[in-house]
């Protein structure tokens, strides 16, 4: 019954952040980081400028994050940046 009631608590939002003027490329970059009891989150970096380096990046044109809640316990951040 609590792991039903933790599942049905969860929520995930993914909201828009930044665009600029570059064009839309077709590189996709993430960076996650995931905390737990809402603070600890163990050095994990969710910055744009990461999510950029992991797909290569170099001109930005939008950037989202998503985040999601499991009763406050667990809280994740993902950052996602396209780009060319």
């Amino acid at each position: 019954m609590l792991a039903v009631a933790a599942v049905m608590t969860s929520c995930s939002v993914t909201l828009p952040v930044n665009a600029t003027s570059n064009s839309v490329g077709s590189k996709v970059g993430t960076a996650k980081a995931t905390g737990y009891l809402g603070f600890l989150f163990f050095n994990q970096d969710a910055s744009i400028r990461t999510a950029a380096k992991n797909a290569g990046i170099s001109k930005i044109s939008t950037v989202d994050v998503k985040s999601s809640n499991i009763l406050g316990l667990i809280v994740s951040y993902e950052t996602i940046v396209t780009g060319e």
